[in-house]
């Protein structure tokens, strides 16, 4: 059990980093650097990352237990 919850914490990090790489730039061109440096934009910005790694990372858990690579 510990190896999974270790598993699932090393990629969330790995898909909310991804995230961060892949829409960091956009959402600051899309808002302007003033707005987006506003801490209520980056708190939704950080919490649709939370959001979506969240998710992602639960699809690839389920992924890796059907192909029966982690059990638990």
């Amino acid at each position: 059990m510990k190896t999974t919850i270790i598993i699932a914490i090393v990629i969330f990090l790995i898909t909310n980093f991804l995230f961060w790489k892949l829409t960091h730039v956009h959402f600051q061109n899309e808002y302007g650097k003033k707005l987006f440096n506003n801490w209520v934009t980056k708190t939704y910005y950080w919490q649709g990352s939370i959001f979506v790694s969240t998710g992602i990372t639960a699809l690839i858990i389920l992924l890796l237990k059907w192909i029966e690579v982690i059990s638990f």
